[in-house]
């Protein structure tokens, strides 16, 4: 695969990293942490002034016509500043399934405000027991006339607290075939028949548990066809993924950056410690596991560009960053020794993170069991009996 950078997304790259290394320091993400909301409205509204949250979205509902290429590459650049703000429930998850599969009305009613940055949007789609399958979508809807009363619960919805909507994933039918019968409906928070409770998570992030109570929805509130919810389901999955990759990869760049720094400076035996063999064999293997990362999210991010099938893609880069990015940390922590595990130095707040990433949008495991189905091998064990 032959891959540059247009002149554009050079721009966006250096606009970003400038902003964000003045906005965006460690110290606001330490604070963040400690935050209510856990992300910053006023560095929001910034984002939304520079364009950022139009990026992908077209011109005729205030965005800029970008492309997903773009939308990684400004990614990147967050995830090296570990940016507290709910950019990808919103704008991937959220903005994204509303342009692919919402109708005419809906995307110009919601998307201009998305851009200007005065609606946050969530996806609402693991239940308890879940593993990012269609067999593990089952919150219960019964339906009369033209209403459902949905009920059961959601886990891991980040920022649903603050969230203005919810997209969330429900069972409307049951055909015995487990990609039929998925509806999705989009849903306003603040309702009495919507309860969200805090989990605590190591990277701090604002995950929720989100309970429908017998909450009331129309027609009215589903997105794309009924009953056909899963396609969309499935791209976003992949689109998300692929953005969480993009997280990580910018993410293990500024390890592998604050790590190479600390070993030209750090002086032991009365030599930069950068200059014993054992350093630089332990440099020159994260940067062998952040190339690998940036190839494998790049290929699957190109091929979600053009609009072709790249599960196989997906998970390959999924699998990949899941470990690259925790091998980087545990190389960074090696190197800075003590200082690393300090509240006050960054190396912890990387660390935290790319363990915490792991699991989200499918764990290392998972992804791999996907490549296996991708290469025929999950019949295998299905004829065993496994």
């Amino acid at each position: 695969m032959e891959f540059s950078f247009s002149s554009e997304q050079k721009l966006i790259r250096d606009t970003a990293r400038d902003f964000l290394k003045n906005e965006c320091p460690g110290e606001l993400v330490r604070e963040m942490e400690e935050d209510g909301k856990g992300y910053c409205p006023e560095l929001w509204q910034k984002m939304a002034e520079l364009g950022w949250l139009g990026l992908i979205f077209p011109g005729k509902y205030g965005g800029s016509d970008g492309n997903f290429i773009d939308l990684i590459v400004l990614l990147e650049e967050m995830g090296r500043f570990l940016a507290p703000v709910p950019f990808l429930p919103t704008i991937v998850s959220g903005g994204l399934s509303i342009l692919g599969f919402g109708d005419e009305a809906l995307k110009q009613e919601i998307l201009p405000k998305v851009i200007n940055g005065e609606l946050i949007l969530t996806m609402a789609i693991d239940e308890p027991g879940y593993d990012l399958d269609a067999r593990g979508i089952n919150l219960e809807t019964l339906e009369k006339g033209n209403e459902f009363s949905i009920s059961g619960t959601k886990i891991f919805v980040p920022y649903a607290h603050v969230a203005d909507y919810l997209i969330c994933a429900a069972r409307t039918k049951d055909t015995g075939e487990k990609t039929d019968g998925i509806t999705l409906f989009l849903v306003k928070r603040e309702n009495p028949g919507i309860c969200c409770t805090e989990l605590k998570t190591l990277d701090c992030s604002k995950q929720y548990e989100v309970a429908f109570n017998q909450f009331k929805a129309t027609s009215q509130n589903i997105i794309g066809k009924r009953d056909k919810g899963w396609e969309i389901v499935r791209k976003v999955l992949e689109q998300t993924t692929v953005a969480q990759c993009a997280l990580m990869i910018g993410g293990a760049e500024k390890v592998l950056e604050m790590t190479i720094a600390y070993a030209r400076k750090r002086v032991q035996f009365g030599r930069p410690i950068g200059s014993f063999q054992a350093i630089q064999h332990r440099c020159s293997n994260m940067l062998v596991d952040l190339d690998g990362a940036k190839f494998n999210t790049y290929e699957a991010a190109c091929k979600l560009n053009r609009g072709l099938d790249c599960a196989y893609e997906v998970s390959i880069a999924k699998a990949w960053v899941n470990q690259a990015y925790q091998r980087i940390c545990a190389n960074g922590h090696q190197i800075h020794g003590g200082i690393g595990v300090m509240q006050d130095h960054d190396m912890q707040l990387y660390s935290r993170r790319a363990k915490a990433a792991e699991f989200y949008w499918g764990d290392t495991n998972l992804h791999r069991e996907r490549v296996a189905q991708q290469l025929g091998l999950d019949c295998l064990s299905e004829a065993r009996g496994i």
